[in-house]
């Protein structure tokens, strides 16, 4: 079951609710005395679950025998209209997250980190700029009132999908009805009032977290002390046309952390690899990332060096950006076209993965398209196509994000004036000694 529901639905609510609902998932309800009796059913059927929450979708997923087919969406349609949220669940799901957040800040890996960041710099407090990760002053607030009261919102009949992969369509369906139709929530099934619509406002901006970074991974290879960067650009939400094309100039860039063997489909021919890791050996990473909702998308670098770099790291990835916008090789345009095929293809082997892609296509558009035709679209990509959707993506205003020392990270008007400059270089600075 998906619901479109999270995050960047949180404007008028406390923070967190989604990171709550998705740690509460699949715990007691209706018919179920408590999460072990939910396991217990499943392993009948040799079955596992997972929910996860996401900035625009929540999703609740079962994967079983599919001679439990009844059993699951009897299962499923329980959990998410019929949860209990006793006090003693969420006062566990409070420590949980709670250690979750120390946790993350503890991590080597800065990846969630820099992910919010970046998304709060370039749309600054509204919808996906909102935080997914439940702010720790919000924890003691959340509870089963405040959940009720969003649940009643965004947990209606038209923001949610039932999706299958490996059974007869017409089965799923008849279990939908017999479990899903007109089923009272438990939260009362009164019209949802306070339902935001808003449209995500791209603000760009930048968000700058000053940290010591020399004690992150202490032992017998420590990781040196980095600090990291993320500089973003507003690309287009995955229902408009020019979608393909950034997800094709997003594998162009490609790129990686600087220490991993060549192995297969390591991507050592993008121009992250070619141009920045290959040419300066102090670079420990640099990564192209696109995100992409219904209304908006960032397509972003990540790059990450010893402080004392910071400026000449900037500096490159400001550069590499200007490059997007000029010639684009006929030979690593199509090898970004096969690459981006063949991870499409590949992904889809996977039957989580099949169900997520037909679950969020039909949310978002109530169709799916099949991989033939995402794989007809990537090869109509042509280089103006890449140059256009560049071009206008270099008008926009850059989102920043940036952890570690930052004593050497130049100002974001400088950071601004490059991306707007012909060859993206930093306006110099002299610095005047007595």
């Amino acid at each position: 079951v998906l619901v479109n529901s999270g995050s960047r639905h949180e404007a008028k609510y406390l923070s967190g609710i989604s990171h709550f609902l998705e740690k509460l998932a699949f715990s007691s309800t209706a018919q179920f005395g408590s999460k072990d009796e939910i396991l217990l059913t499943l392993e009948k059927h040799g079955g596992i679950c997972d929910c996860q929450a996401s900035r625009d979708t929540i999703m609740y997923a079962v994967s079983a025998d599919a001679k439990g087919l009844d059993t699951v969406v009897n299962l499923l349609a329980d959990v998410a209209l019929q949860p209990r949220l006793s006090d003693e669940e969420i006062e566990m799901t409070r420590m949980a997250i709670r250690f979750e957040l120390e946790d993350l800040n503890m991590r080597p890996d800065p990846e969630p980190l820099l992910t919010e960041m970046i998304h709060a710099a370039a749309y600054r407090d509204n919808t996906v700029g909102l935080n997914r990760f439940c702010p720790v002053e919000n924890t003691d607030k959340i509870d089963r009132q405040v959940l009720h009261s969003y649940l009643r919102n965004y947990y209606t009949p038209d923001r949610m999908v039932l999706a299958g992969v490996g059974i007869e369509h017409e089965q799923l369906v008849e279990c939908a009805r017999k479990h899903l139709l007109g089923v009272e929530p438990v939260w009362g099934s009164g019209q949802s009032r306070d339902v935001d619509r808003s449209v995500a406002q791209y603000t760009g901006g930048i968000v700058k977290v000053e940290k010591d970074m020399s004690d992150v991974s202490l032992g017998p290879t420590p990781i040196p002390e980095l600090t990291h960067i993320m500089i973003g650009l507003e690309s287009c939400s995955f229902l408009e046309e020019d979608f393909i094309p950034f997800a094709v100039l997003n594998m162009m860039m490609g790129g990686g952390g600087s220490f991993s063997a060549g192995g297969p489909g390591k991507g050592m021919f993008t121009r992250l690899y070619l141009n920045v890791l290959n040419r300066h050996h102090w670079m420990y990473n640099a990564t192209s990332y696109h995100h992409s909702y219904e209304d908006t998308g960032l397509l972003c670098i990540h790059a990450s060096a010893d402080p004392k770099q910071v400026r000449e790291m900037v500096e490159i990835i400001t550069r590499e950006f200007i490059l997007m916008a000029g010639a684009v090789g006929e030979v690593e345009l199509e090898r970004a076209k096969t690459q981006l095929k063949s991870m499409l293809m590949m992904n889809l082997e996977s039957r989580p993965v099949i169900f997520e892609d037909v679950g969020r296509q039909v949310l978002a558009t109530n169709t799916r398209k099949l991989p033939h035709e995402l794989c007809a679209l990537i090869s109509q990509v042509k280089p103006s196509d890449i140059k256009r959707v560049v071009t206008k993506m270099l008008h926009k205003k850059p989102a920043v994000a940036a952890l570690g020392d930052l004593t050497d990270l130049p100002s974001y008007e400088h950071i601004q004036t490059a991306l707007s400059s012909k060859d993206g270089r930093l306006p110099r600075i002299y610095r005047l000694f007595r």
